[in-house]
């Protein structure tokens, strides 16, 4: 059975932050056959909403917008000021997913990415219980944009709050906002979990958005996932979002070195996002 899904690719592929030259892509992407555009929002300021409108409708793309939460957006830090930074910081998200048309602003939200620790049970409950109550208080904030939150999982080597499925619907679940929704990332489910189909099956309807690339970061289609097991997972909860290529470039300094990407994954990015979609479509339609 065919998947009635759209087509994204995420700008990280090819660059580091989003700004306004960044829409340059755009042509590019559309021209590939991607129905949507993962934006990363790194730095807001950077973000020239009318530039980037403009670009998105000249192309007939939509947006999709992720966060990007480095050690100074913590929602589990000890200290308040850092839950502060990071209310401000999601406020500046909802206001540019809003303008640009987005359904629900995405990312591993709950923690500091890189926040991978062994810490004591007691002290596991404190971050989680943080991390439940500021999550509510955005999905407040996401209500009143009339939007959602797409709650990311992470594998143990960047986070040690959320790693599996069925941690993130409980945390949803403890939540208990309608604007807590789900999002999956094939690389992380493939460190992660022993069964996709069941992970998918875990967070069900909540699955709002999925992210792919292969097990090791690189072109859809090349590697280790067990693609049957990805459709049969979401053929099961009747997903109808967008499937997104999400990976990244070592020529990208900073960001590399966040993922742990020490050289080319592939010969040419474009290749990457190219023949990862041809993949992918084929994938989806039989």
């Amino acid at each position: 059975m065919a998947l009635n899904v759209k087509f994204g690719v995420s700008t990280w592929l090819w660059t580091s932050p989003f700004n306004k030259e960044t829409v340059s892509l755009f042509p590019k992407i559309k021209n590939y056959g991607y129905d949507a555009v993962e934006i990363p929002v790194e730095d807001p300021e950077l973000v020239d909403l009318a530039v980037v409108k403009k670009a998105l409708e000249d192309n007939g793309l939509s947006a999709i917008i992720c966060g990007a939460f480095g050690p100074s957006r913590d929602f589990t830090h000890d200290d308040p000021a850092f839950h502060d930074t990071c209310f401000k910081y999601m406020d500046q998200c909802f206001e540019i997913a809003s303008e640009l048309g987005a359904k629900f602003v995405a990312g591993p939200m709950y923690s500091a990415v890189g926040k991978a620790r062994l810490v004591s049970p007691e002290q596991k409950k404190i971050e989680w219980d943080r991390a439940v109550q500021n999550l509510g208080k955005v999905c407040g904030k996401a209500r009143n944009h009339g939007l959602d939150i797409a709650i990311e999982t992470l594998n143990r080597f960047e986070t040690d709050l959320i790693n599996t499925a069925e941690e993130l619907a409980q945390l949803i679940q403890d939540i208990n906002e309608k604007e807590a929704k789900a999002l999956l990332d094939g690389f992380h489910i493939s460190i992660e979990e022993p069964d996709i189909e069941k992970a998918i099956q875990k967070v069900g309807d909540k699955l709002i958005h999925v992210q792919v690339s292969e097990n090791y970061r690189g072109t859809p289609g090349t590697g280790q996932t067990n693609w049957v097991a990805w459709k049969r997972g979401l053929e099961s909860i009747n997903y109808q979002g967008t499937i997104s290529i999400e990976s990244f470039t070592p020529k990208v300094k900073e960001l590399a070195g966040a993922v742990c990407i020490w050289k080319p994954l592939v010969p040419s990015q474009d290749g990457f996002a190219k023949e990862g979609l041809e993949f992918l479509k084929k994938w989806a339609s039989e």
